[in-house]
């Protein structure tokens, strides 16, 4: 099942794709304000019939995509994860081991934007850089999750588009003050529940810009895999519903062009990842 978070006739709802229809199942469930609350819910493992019982609503076409999880309590980035891309730092000149603990930073949810929505390139800066990347999105809580039982706290899987800001990445140590400008965290355009996905460490994904290929790999790259990566997260933090985290990107980022190449005013920029769809973004400038 696909689901998602949508805005209507002024109003903010969520539910399940049926055809190219929605079912408004924030309508249906009102004790379940948000996407988040949902899949945190009991109801979320009768999904399925829920969606069943009401009526397609609008069609896609005619609503406005949210970031799926709009308002998240945290959204976890994974850093240098695949390893294609970190032969690719390595390459390029970067000093750069594989550590044995996955490194992490937060996103704020407010830098989020949703399918289709403009991904802002800064008034500060021209070094905006594309990392296309599988999110997963947290249905059962849990502290000290152990590796064996973390699929069990999944209850989904989207596209993230890590997109950066190099120049300011680059200001310190810590990495942060680059990945979280307004506009600058693609999110969408749905959540594929497990059941419709397959194997998650064998997908592929492909990001393009203009319709040329960026990026070109799959899941099996991970170095820290996701339940690595939700043990590490969960013995950090109280995982909640609606939590992300974002597993990192593959090799061929734009940084790492010789000359480097970055996101500009007019480009479009799509993520497909396999089992999941495409997340579609034109760039503008601030």
């Amino acid at each position: 099942m696909k689901l998602l978070s949508f805005a209507m006739d002024g109003r903010e709802s969520w539910g399940a794709v049926v055809g190219d229809r929605v079912a408004d199942l924030g309508r249906a469930l009102p004790q379940y304000p948000s996407l988040a609350d949902f899949v945190g819910s009991a109801d979320f493992a009768c999904r399925d019939a829920l969606a069943a019982s009401e009526k397609p609503g609008p069609k896609l076409a005619d609503i406005t995509f949210l970031p799926v999880i709009p308002r998240p309590e945290k959204i976890v980035c994974a850093v240098r994860n695949y390893l294609d891309h970190h032969n690719e730092a390595v390459a390029f000149g970067m000093k750069r081991e594989i550590t044995e603990f996955p490194p992490i930073f937060l996103r704020v949810w407010r830098s989020q934007v949703a399918h289709n929505a403009p991904v802002v390139r800064p008034k500060v800066s021209d070094n905006l850089d594309w990392e296309g990347e599988l999110a997963v999105v947290i249905g059962k809580g849990g502290r000290h999750i152990p590796e064996a039982a973390a699929f069990d706290h999944v209850a989904g899987y989207s596209i993230y588009n890590d997109v950066s800001v190099r120049d300011w990445q680059r200001h310190a140590q810590q990495i942060a003050s680059g990945k979280n400008f307004v506009g600058t965290g693609p999110f969408g355009p749905w959540l594929v529940t497990p059941d419709e996905i397959g194997d998650p460490t064998k997908l592929r994904l492909e990001t393009r810009v203009n319709g040329k290929v960026e990026q070109k790999s799959d899941t099996s790259m991970l170095i820290f895999s996701i339940p690595r990566l939700i043990n590490y997260c969960s013995t950090i933090f109280d995982l909640v519903p609606g939590d992300v985290i974002a597993t990192g990107t593959p090799a061929g980022v734009g940084f790492t062009r010789k000359p480097p190449e970055f996101l500009k005013p007019g480009d479009v920029v799509e993520v497909e990842i396999e089992n999941i769809g495409v997340l579609r973004n034109p760039v503008v400038d601030e």
